[in-house]
């Protein structure tokens, strides 16, 4: 049987008479209750964002944005203005986007931006609550051939390992976790690098570098410069353009075990968007030893498998479940991104080389009640008819070789 979940209700938050409380309090104090109620509900974002007439308050839970309650002008500006405070951003300048890091030593760590809108400033606060300790590779929750394909990939001397997927899906938590299995594996025999916008947690052991977008410390000079540093294993942060596109290829190819991230719908889309920024071919095929695309999907919850009870604030969930995909470079793919393929060619080559997709994982977790097929859906899109025929072709192959293996 796969469960249901209930439909979506608010988050469990103090009653109604918060609103009231802050108005009555000052700005500190109420951003001291913002943020210990965010730490206690585990919330990943904080968002101020105004409006007309109030100022919504938001927390996102478990990927879900939910609203908290909502402040008057006057306390929202004050609670804004105490945050940029702590991020050492400057208070008088409303009118342009900044960026800062609260530090730790206040007793909550993040990274804070601010945003002008029509109706007042954007304040949103990412918290760094699941870096605190850098996450163990086994911990992460991967499907077991996917940890060892990672892990066997991690254990190579070059090479470029890339992670895509969208904001939130935990790329960080799992580029940081490989850095730690890497210097874990070889103790100190090894020169680990990385390259960062922000740095999100310092790593023991490990050299990292923080850029400034903007000046003459951005990606693609960093990478240059630290290439001379000696180093066995380098960790980009992010590939956003074609100039740190075509240096961390080169350092893949010039005996450096590259990590990194590029944005990109699906882990064949990595290799679509490389080609599109002029990246050779023969540089993918030859540098690109594997691709991992990953996004994070509610876990049903435990206590009441979706029914919905106090545990999970009503809403059939709690936690977080890690979906993944890793795709390497086999013959198919290699032969059609030699051609120049477009996304659907290279799709069709991963298939050919038996990569069943991020769907396929999604699948796999509602039959084991994990989740859901609505989450699924909310996380990944709806599935196209094409998609669910490709599925069920797959999946069928798939049984159809298990069953012809193990007579």
């Amino acid at each position: 049987m796969v469960v249901q979940p209930r439909a979506s209700t608010p988050l469990s938050t103090p009653p109604g008479d918060w609103v009231l409380s802050a108005k009555k309090q000052d700005a500190v104090s109420l951003v001291d209750q913002l943020l210990a109620l965010a730490k206690k509900s585990g919330a990943s974002d904080l968002h101020f964002d105004p409006t007309p007439a109030q100022w919504q308050i938001r927390l996102r839970q478990d990927g879900i944005l939910r609203t908290l309650g909502e402040l008057a002008p006057p306390i929202a500006t004050q609670a804004v203005a105490r945050l940029k405070v702590l991020a050492e951003l400057l208070t008088y300048r409303t009118d342009i986007p900044q960026e800062g890091r609260i530090d730790p030593e206040t007793g909550i760590e993040g990274r804070v931006s601010t945003f002008p809108t029509i109706h007042g400033e954007k304040l949103a606060l990412r918290f760094f609550n699941d870096l605190q300790a850098p996450s163990r590779l086994e911990k992460l929750g991967f499907e077991p051939d996917i940890f060892h394909g990672l892990t066997a990939l991690l254990q190579q001397r070059d090479g470029a390992i890339l992670l895509t997927g969208p904001g939130g899906s935990g790329k960080t938590t799992t580029l940081y976790a490989a850095l730690s299995w890497i210097r874990e594996k070889h103790r100190e025999g090894v020169h680990i690098f990385t390259i960062e916008d922000p740095v999100e947690r310092p790593l023991e052991g490990i050299n990292q570098a923080q850029v400034r977008p903007g000046s003459e410390f951005d990606f693609a000079r960093g990478l240059r410069s630290l290439l001379r540093q000696d180093p066995e294993v380098v960790m980009v942060g992010e590939i956003r353009d074609p100039q740190t596109a075509s240096t961390a290829l080169e350092a893949a190819l010039t005996g450096h075990l590259l990590l990194s991230t590029v944005h990109a719908g699906s882990a064949c889309g990595v290799f679509a968007r490389l080609l599109d920024m002029g990246v050779e071919p023969y540089a993918l095929t030859s540098g690109v030893r594997g691709v991992l695309n990953q996004r994070l999907v509610r876990r049903v919850c435990p206590a009441c498998q979706a029914a919905g009870c106090s545990a999970c604030g009503e809403t059939g969930y709690q936690g977080r479940l890690l979906l993944a995909e890793l795709v390497s470079m086999r013959a198919p793919l290699r032969k059609a991104i030699l051609a120049r393929a477009d996304l659907d060619g290279l799709t069709e080559a991963a298939r050919e080389s038996g990569e069943t997709g991020l769907r396929a994982a999604g699948q796999r977790a509602v039959e084991a009640n994990l989740t859901t097929l609505q989450e699924l859906d909310r996380v990944l899109g709806p599935q196209s008819s094409e998609e669910r025929i490709a599925h069920e072709r797959d999946r069928a192959h798939t049984q159809s070789t298990s069953k012809g293996g193990n007579p």
